[in-house]
């Protein structure tokens, strides 16, 4: 039985890979913002429609760095329903993550909930684009504005997703990125910045390395948030392949949607984005179903994910006050993320929605 896994990480050209690796090996500059991480640098932002990409090792990274770069302190609101990352990196740098709860029907962050919890020891709002779903930007850039508050987008699952025609990435005093080898784009791991403000970009560029600014220059504190060469050269080859990757998952999704039709609900899609086709959610009518379904799939070899499991607020070391969030509780107790990956078969996906089918009926 051939085991199908929730995501399976995108292989590059072979061929291409190596030329790259032997370009590397060749000129012996293996990090230190060499030549591939620039070019990747320059070409992210033109296929993504942004003004600045700032490469680092990876996604987490890529939320402290933003964090220290826009000076945030006191307390920070972000969304419960989300990957554990996004929260965790705010204790990691001393904030206090503070949780407001998401809409029912997008899954993201719920604008009047956030304005709620807003103190005088708030500093900045993260919302994140959940499944790539673009959040309500322009309210969060009026909440942000109007109490003097900084705006950080997690945008880890909408690589490529456009809202009015633009990149999602452009909203917000920054955006960050995962390219983690589960995602849709992946420089094995990996993730970026996106700041459209110039000075702000100078800055994070000295934050990544460790503050210096030349061979005998400290301007500031810093860390080490490098990308290297080789997750440069995946990313370089990844991205000419990303307009048959996309073909291939639209086909996925609609004969997902075919199968499946109406007997199950997904997360409601912002009318004015694109989709990327990053992950197949679907929502259940409570848990023992879902529970049901789960262990029906595993039995054939097929493993969902129960992406975001559990609800954030139900972790004590994210939420000491214990603030209950009852909508991302639920939706947490009933979401189920589908295998969905570029490669997946229609037989494969025949074989998970009969599955399905037979447990919901």
């Amino acid at each position: 039985m051939t085991t199908i896994n929730v995501t399976k990480s995108l292989l590059p050209d072979r061929d291409k890979f190596h030329a790259y690796v032997e370009q590397i090996l060749d000129s012996g500059w293996f990090t230190n913002q060499g030549a591939l991480v620039q070019e990747l640098e320059r070409r992210l932002a033109v296929y993504l429609g942004v003004k600045n990409v700032v490469l680092v090792a990876n996604g987490t990274l890529a939320l402290q760095v933003a964090y220290k770069l826009l000076e945030l302190t006191g307390e920070v609101i972000t969304t419960p329903f989300t990957f554990v990352a996004t929260a965790s990196s705010l204790i990691w740098n001393g904030l206090d993550a503070v949780f407001a709860d998401i809409d029912p029907l997008t899954c993201n962050l719920d604008p009047a909930a956030v304005e709620r919890r807003i103190t005088e020891r708030t500093s900045a709002i993260v919302p994140v684009h959940v499944f790539g779903n673009p959040c309500e930007v322009e309210r969060f850039q009026e909440i942000a504005k109007s109490h003097g508050l900084r705006l950080i987008h997690d945008a880890a699952h909408a690589f490529g997703v456009t809202y009015r025609d633009s990149s999602i990435m452009n909203w917000g005093d920054v955006s960050t990125i995962s390219f983690h080898a589960t995602k849709l784009f992946h420089t094995i791991e990996g993730g970026a910045l996106i700041i459209s403000d110039d000075q702000l970009c100078d800055r994070a560029r000295k934050l990544i390395n460790f503050g210096i600014t030349g061979p005998e220059s400290i301007e500031c504190l810093g860390i080490n948030a490098r990308m290297n060469e080789l997750q440069a050269a995946m990313g370089l080859v990844l991205l000419d392949q990303m307009e048959a990757v996309a073909e291939k998952r639209q086909r996925l999704r609609t004969k997902y949607d075919e199968l499946l039709g109406d007997s199950l609900a997904r997360p409601l899609w912002n009318p004015h984005a694109s989709d990327n086709n990053a992950y197949y959610p679907v929502l259940f009518h409570d848990e023992v179903t879902l529970k049901g379904v789960q262990q029906a799939l595993i039995a054939q070899g097929i493993y969902p994910r129960r992406y975001f499991y559990p609800s954030l607020d139900e972790l004590p070391f994210l939420n000491p006050r214990a603030d209950v969030m009852p909508v991302s509780r639920d939706i947490a107790h009933r979401v189920l993320c589908l295998p969905f990956y570029d490669d997946l078969d229609e037989e494969a996906c025949r074989r998970i929605c009969r599955i399905i089918s037979a447990q919901v009926a």
